[in-house]
């Protein structure tokens, strides 16, 4: 008899893309093929290291030409620009050259390597998804919100083939829909082997910023991979944040800028209808307005 749940993992966007669903056994297997090709999509339209993507087409010749890009791409880098303005400089796609500098992304080609401070005015939105950009220094990164939209695309797939519930985790950014509600744990960015709150997700998504860590090498954390477009550097004031929001790229790009901003984003976090956890380096939690009540893990 077919199971009416399944869960399976890939490695994507840099990290183990987690699909669970439930619903119609004979199209499940169908559903969760076709979220993980939106994801895959994703991949390698947004990949920063793939010299085939549209984001390393644009980096290599968008500063001396227009560039055509997949809609998924224009949507995106879109929607980035939208909210560099929104966030008053806090969001920053061009900041590529400062994760250059700090070893965070390849220096690929000889691009340079110098910080790039409030360039997202270079970007050139132009009729049939091309791209063009006014300042040919300007390098760009989707990171900080592709995993996002690859997660939202994803759950548009399973929802596409009318599943029952399914949630979609990449890396910790991740959104759930349907009828039961998903407790997801937060880890403490000061210590990530430690939980530091548990929260339910339904028809929502949830992402988290924070200092860098991989298990695999080292118990520590390492600084953090949002730059404040500022100063070039990595934020240090937050230790870690998360959001919540109607959509996994609204959350995971927000979470960058309540990184750079702290409390000062919560008009912004409004706007959204979204909301915030933020954890000072001394431990000190703090939420937005509207955050719903969590239970300390």
């Amino acid at each position: 008899m077919a199971s009416d749940s399944v869960r399976r993992a890939r490695p994507l966007l840099g990290t183990f893309v987690e699909i669970t669903a439930r619903g119609d056994a004979q199209v499940l297997d169908a559903a969760v093929e076709a979220a993980f090709d939106a994801v895959t999509r994703v991949h390698h339209l947004m990949s920063f290291h793939d010299p085939a993507s549209d984001v390393s087409r644009l980096n290599r010749d968008a500063g001396a030409e227009d560039v055509a890009v997949d809609a998924w791409t224009y949507e995106v880098i879109r929607a980035a620009v939208d909210l560099n303005r929104r966030s008053h400089g806090a969001f920053d796609i061009t900041v590529a050259p400062a994760l250059q500098r700090l070893g965070l992304l390849p220096d690929l080609d000889g691009l340079p390597t110098a910080a790039s401070r409030g360039a997202c005015e270079a970007i050139a939105l132009l009729p049939g998804h091309r791209v063009r950009f006014d300042d040919t220094a300007t390098r760009i990164d989707l990171g900080g919100i592709a995993k996002g939209f690859a997660v939202d695309r994803a759950v548009e797939a399973l929802r596409a083939h009318r599943l029952t519930c399914g949630l979609v985790n990449a890396g910790g950014d991740l959104a759930a829909f349907g009828t039961d509600a998903e407790k997801v744990h937060v880890r403490d960015p000061r210590d990530p082997r430690q939980s530091i709150a548990r929260i339910e997700v339904a028809d929502e998504a949830i992402a988290t910023s924070g200092g860098r860590f991989d298990p695999l090498t080292s118990a520590d954390t390492a600084a953090s991979a949002v730059i404040d477009a500022r100063t070039g550097e990595p934020a240090r004031a937050i230790a870690g944040v998360t959001v919540r929001a109607p959509h996994c790229m609204i959350a995971d790009a927000l979470t960058k800028v309540v990184m750079v901003a702290g409390e000062a984003a919560a008009d912004l976090l409004a706007d959204l209808d979204a909301s915030a956890m933020l954890v000072l380096p001394d431990g000190d939690i703090r939420t937005s307005p509207t955050w719903r009540l969590y239970r300390a893990a």
